[in-house]
């Protein structure tokens, strides 16, 4: 069993050796993931892959909290990561009141919150109470009604600037490491280089600190659309439906169950 990662090993591995991160949502996946990750994300992706939504925008607290709680029951010896959902850090205070119930009623190691200079304080009044913080910087996935849709960052000076404003506020605040979503490699490269705590790419390219992706895409089990950023390592609907087909004829035909499946 690998050890687990810690606040610590997590910072130190900067420039050392890329950190892997993916999502799980229940104990079973959770615990199949454990050997090869060295974070969990409990990612509010949830609310579309589990839940069948459009986006992620109406998961709730309660969602969050019960999901996490299975994920760590399954990876006891991860790195969790509970995605907080949006709407639940609105505030500082309202958002140190949703993650200290992340930390009384599950095992996960902090929360994440998406968003750059204009969450800064939010991080740095969490971190002040012990609350470990995960940044989440460039494309967020809790801001895309208002932005008209998921739309790549780092196209322009500007938005280079600010990414970068964006990164160094979220460290200054006190966060041990973050996400960078859908942004021109080239630029997340010049962001990662930009401070000291491990940038974890998804869509940022390769010269950042780490790569995150959402289970169920690199293992092929969406079907509905696959981001360019998504490698499928195999395709995993074809492999389940094809087992259930198996299953089903087997079913109807009488070969299942054979004697050795029966008592």
């Amino acid at each position: 069993m690998n050890k687990k990662m810690t606040i610590n090993s997590i910072k130190k591995s900067k420039g050392v050796q890329p950190l892997v991160m993916i999502t799980a949502y229940d104990a079973l996946f959770a615990k199949l993931l454990e050997p090869s990750a060295d974070m969990i994300l409990v990612g509010d992706s949830l609310n579309m892959s589990f839940a069948g939504k459009g986006d992620t925008l109406s998961s709730t607290m309660e969602q969050m909290l019960y999901h996490t709680v299975a994920v760590c029951n399954g990876a006891k010896n991860s790195f969790v990561i509970c995605d907080m959902p949006f709407g639940t850090y609105t505030d500082k205070n309202i958002a140190l009141e949703n993650s200290l119930r992340v930390f009384r009623e599950t095992n996960a190691d902090c929360v994440k919150i998406e968003g750059g200079e204009e969450k800064a304080d939010i991080v740095r009044h969490l971190v002040s109470n012990s609350i470990a913080v995960c940044g989440h910087i460039g494309l967020l996935p809790q801001s895309v009604r208002s932005e008209g849709g998921y739309k790549v960052k780092g196209k322009t000076k500007d938005e280079e600037i600010q990414l970068i404003k964006d990164a160094k506020a979220i460290e200054d605040a006190g966060a041990f490491c973050m996400v960078i979503e859908g942004v021109k490699a080239d630029v997340a490269s010049k962001v990662a280089a930009s401070v000291d705590i491990p940038l974890i790419g998804i869509g940022a390219g390769k010269d950042v600190d780490g790569q995150v992706l959402v289970f169920s895409d690199m293992l092929g089990l969406f079907e509905e659309f696959t981001p360019k950023f998504v490698k499928k390592y195999i395709d995993g609907a074809s492999l389940v439906k094809d087992a259930v087909e198996n299953y089903a004829d087997e079913v109807k035909s009488k070969e299942f169950p054979k004697e050795e499946h029966t008592y």
